[in-house]
């Protein structure tokens, strides 16, 4: 004989009820705070609270001589305007900007092309061009300046060629803002490179070869395929290089501090300068002003290359 046993009903559904309680729709799980809480307190108070600081002291008074921090509307905004202080230093950016993003990117580029194919050679020469991205960029800034001193290395191996030449790479104000910028390229490159070679070996080598063989040549194979299915990756490296100079400091602290003149004066060192002279209104000011300028050029170029993506 065999006889079978049934569970109480009860005891068989309590389970499956008790699911559903948990997954009812609009009952909150709150069991993720204790592990989200961390992030969101440092977020706010080293993110969030500091921008909205900043925004409000934009606007006032204050300075490292009185303790007393008075709104005056637009008039640290207005100051740094009249002084030419403000005008010149966003011009210096901009164009700064545009000298490191063309440079980095043609450079990076073009050494993508060269170490794409895995060998040990190209594994070398790949680790070899990344080891600048190692050194901080204040390190970076005082090799260099030794290095283009008038009386430095570049200038002596130069002197093999044409005697006597001690040209000031960084004194000069019509050669000084390409010197920083290739600076700050061969600090960086390294990893715009990599950027680049992971989008080239994405490229299925079918539509390579299917150019090849309809007689395209090697430069039409590059502008016609590669670059086009380049694009994810060249819109990554041109945003980033292009929004990370717009933000540059250290490199240009350090070899320049915004000189001969004014002519290396980007806005990070303008408020540098600002705040070591205890203008703390003026440097929340231009702050203020990089981040507007990093909205108002970052989001239409971000726009430009994401439609360029999607158009092929």
């Amino acid at each position: 004989m065999t006889s079978t046993t049934e569970a109480p009903a009860g005891r068989s559904e309590a389970p499956a009820s008790s699911v559903r309680r948990r997954l009812r729709p609009g009952r909150a799980d709150r069991r993720w705070w204790p592990f989200a809480a961390p992030t969101i307190v440092l977020t706010v108070a080293f993110f969030i609270l500091p921008f909205l600081l900043n925004i409000y002291f934009a606007f006032t008074q204050w300075t490292g001589f009185s303790s007393v921090i008075a709104p005056n509307g637009l008039d640290n905004f207005r100051n740094l305007a009249d002084s030419g202080v403000l005008w010149t230093a966003t011009r210096v950016t901009v164009t700064y900007a545009v000298i490191a993003m063309l440079l980095q990117n043609v450079i990076s580029l073009g050494l993508a092309l060269l170490m794409q194919n895995t060998s040990p050679v190209n594994s070398f020469f790949r680790a070899l061009f990344f080891l600048p991205v190692l050194i901080s960029p204040l390190a970076a800034g005082y090799i260099w300046s030794a290095i283009l001193e008038p009386q430095g290395p570049l200038n002596a191996v130069i002197g093999l060629v044409s005697p006597g030449f001690d040209h000031a790479w960084l004194g000069d104000t019509r050669t000084v803002l390409a010197s920083v910028a290739f600076i700050d390229v061969w600090k960086w490159s390294g990893i715009v490179t990599l950027v680049y070679i992971a989008g080239l070996n994405a490229i299925p080598q079918s539509l390579v070869e299917a150019a090849r063989i309809d007689g395209a040549g090697a430069w039409k194979i590059f502008w016609l395929v590669k670059f086009r299915l380049l694009a994810p990756a060249f819109t990554f490296s041109v945003v980033v290089s292009f929004l990370g100079a717009l933000n540059a400091f250290d490199i240009i602290q350090a070899t320049t501090r915004g000189g001969p003149g004014s002519a290396s004066l980007v806005l990070n060192v303008a408020l540098y300068r600002q705040y070591a002279g205890g203008f703390f209104g003026n440097a929340s000011a231009i702050s203020l002003t990089i981040a507007a300028l990093v909205v108002v050029l970052g989001v239409p170029l971000i726009a430009a290359l994401r439609r360029r993506e999607l158009e092929g």
